[in-house]
């Protein structure tokens, strides 16, 4: 009997376990299927929640990228006017903003514009314009420019979405694509799959492509301003509002330029019934600074016959504007300091391209003081967008980077390169008349390294270089204590000048023959610059120098190359010029 109790109860006991067993499982399934809608629901609410905006500040879109964390400060929205702080110009729009006597000076492509504080006028490109809302100052002491009133200084559409507290900005020279949305679509985060939405679009709206379509997903940019990813399928194929607007080169390959030169009180030089082979570009010596600074011109009927014989040739005319003279380093000084004289200045020579339709500028400003470099860069500034403006090229003559203070460093061949369409590199006097002791007017490996300066120390872009390369060289005459003088040598001139019986002998790293005689107690040393050293330099145009930090440069070349001067040249140095840079 005991054991037949047992046997019952541990057979109860089983049962009972096993339906206990049989409760839990059902316990978890329950649980497993709340979880399962829980994570339904979620992902629901989740993927469908739209972000309530919760910006304290008002949010900037330009070109569909929302800066508003790079910001230095707010922007201001006053009487639907948008101010934004030059602060953030400078970061966005002008990093040459520039303050001077109570005005903010700012340029943008071909525009340069001057306002002046609590004054309801703007002057754009010489020409004044009414404004509702003038430059002012904001409670933190910052400047604020009324860029709503400024769209075509720099050329931006601009708009204010007060609902989601967006001010896009828009380029008016970079591609835009809207489309029309097909079907009440959600706005998401990424295209993920839990994401959330940042927006809702309805049937017939429209929305800018902010990225191109990709695995079933188009980046947009709401008309509220709010930027996310919508299926492709809720859009229609897309308009082409505007396409990328490209600055056309005015010349179509490398620049080959020749200087015409003549001085301030020279004829103009006739070139009718003449062709010179390769050359696209003349530049002769119409313009340069009188005694107080001003624009004085040198053209006449001479000139005008020059410039008609030109562009018969198919030839674009950049003159020169030179500061030679007497007491230029004085009065080029006197212009640079003088923001009202830099303006005076840039005028005339606006109008005289106006006038004289030339197709582009060459400053030759030489002989400065080393603390005018960063005014100098002003004018340089300041002149370019008036020349952009009427469609004309800017081409600025520097020497090599290391040089005397009046020769060299007032430079800031930085800027010069970056604002400028061209920066010509005069790649001579490496020895000059000043020198006392002799050498090579251009040897080719102090060519090469100063390149590399341009390259790597100024960071500038390879395609806006023009090489310039010398016509002539330098007798030198050495006395029996070392100190040494020079005469010019045009290349034409050359052999007529070396003696006979004297020996020429080749430099290979300045890539120049070299000759050396007696002349009396004195000895006389000519590096000389003929088609070979001439070939040597011209390579570089084509083969830049190698710098292992910037392997990009790898397949650029230089933007051309220019001559000093017309008239010293042998006459098959053309051919040799075309060969070797085309």
């Amino acid at each position: 009997m005991g054991k037949g109790r047992r046997a019952v109860t541990e057979q109860k006991n089983i049962n009972y376990g096993t339906r206990k067993l049989d409760t839990r499982k059902i316990k978890k399934f329950f649980l497993f299927v709340i979880i399962i809608v829980m994570l339904i629901v979620l992902f629901y609410i989740a993927t469908n929640y739209i972000i309530f905006d919760k910006n304290k500040k008002i949010n900037l879109v330009i070109n569909n990228n929302n800066i508003t964390a790079n910001m230095k400060n707010d922007l201001i929205i006053e009487n639907d006017n948008i101010y934004i702080s030059e602060g953030d110009i400078q970061n966005f729009f002008d990093k040459h903003i520039y303050e001077i006597n109570n005005k903010i000076v700012t340029t943008y492509d071909k525009k340069i514009a001057e306002l002046e504080l609590n004054e309801n006028v703007m002057n754009v490109n010489g020409s004044n314009v009414k404004i509702d809302a003038p430059v002012k100052k904001g409670d933190n002491g910052e400047v604020y420019l009324p860029i709503s009133e400024m769209k075509d200084v720099y050329g931006i559409e601009i708009e204010y979405h007060d609902d989601t507290k967006v001010v896009t900005m828009d380029s008016i020279n970079k591609e835009q694509k809207k489309y029309t949305v097909k079907s009440n679509s959600a706005v998401k985060s990424s295209t993920g799959l839990i994401s959330k939405t940042l927006a809702r679009v309805k049937k017939g709206e429209f929305v800018v492509e902010v990225e191109q379509p990709q695995k079933g997903w188009t980046k947009i940019r709401t008309d509220s301003g709010k930027i996310g990813y919508i299926k492709t399928n809720k859009l229609d194929e897309g308009i082409l509002i505007r396409e990328n607007m490209e600055e056309e080169k005015q010349i179509d390959g490398k620049v080959n330029m020749v200087w015409d030169y003549f001085s301030e009180h020279g004829n103009v030089t006739d070139r009718s019934g003449t062709k010179i082979d390769g050359v696209n570009v003349v530049s002769p010596a119409f313009f340069h600074l009188d005694k107080d600074g001003k624009l004085l011109e040198n053209i006449g009927n001479e000139g005008q016959k020059y410039i008609e014989w030109a562009h018969s040739n198919g030839y674009k005319v950049w003159p020169m504007v030179k500061n030679s003279g007497e007491n230029m380093l004085d009065v080029t000084s006197n212009v640079m300091n003088d923001y009202e004289k830099r303006k005076a200045l840039i005028e005339s020579i606006t109008d005289a391209c106006i006038k004289y339709d030339l197709d582009g500028i060459n400053i030759d400003f030489e002989n400065m003081k080393a603390e005018d470099k960063d005014l100098f860069s002003r004018f340089i500034i300041e002149l370019t967008p008036r020349i952009k403006d009427i469609g004309d090229v800017i081409s600025v003559d520097v020497t090599a980077p290391d040089g005397g203070e009046t020769w060299s460093m007032c430079y800031d061949r930085l800027v010069i390169g970056d604002v400028a369409n061209y920066i010509v590199f005069m790649a001579y006097d490496q020895y000059g008349i000043s020198s006392n002791k002799p050498g090579t007017t251009a040897g080719y490996n102090w060519v090469k390294l100063s390149l590399e300066k341009f390259l790597k120390t100024e960071e500038i872009e390879p395609e806006k270089i023009i090489l310039g390369i010398p016509f002539y060289t330098r007798l030198w005459t050495e006395g029996p204590d070392g100190t040494a003088t020079s005469t010019t040598v045009a290349m034409k001139d050359i052999e007529k000048a070396i003696p006979n019986g004297v020996e020429k002998k080749w430099d290979d790293d300045l890539k120049q023959n070299y000759i050396e005689y007696k002349n009396g107690n004195n000895t006389m040393k000519m590096w000389i610059e003929d088609e070979e050293s001439l070939k040597a330099k011209l390579s570089l145009v084509k083969e830049l120098p190698e710098i292992e930090e910037m392997p990009e440069l790898k397949d650029k070349n230089l933007g051309g190359v220019a001559e000093w001067q017309k008239d010293m040249e042998n006459d098959d140095i053309w051919e040799i010029i075309k060969e070797e840079i085309y």
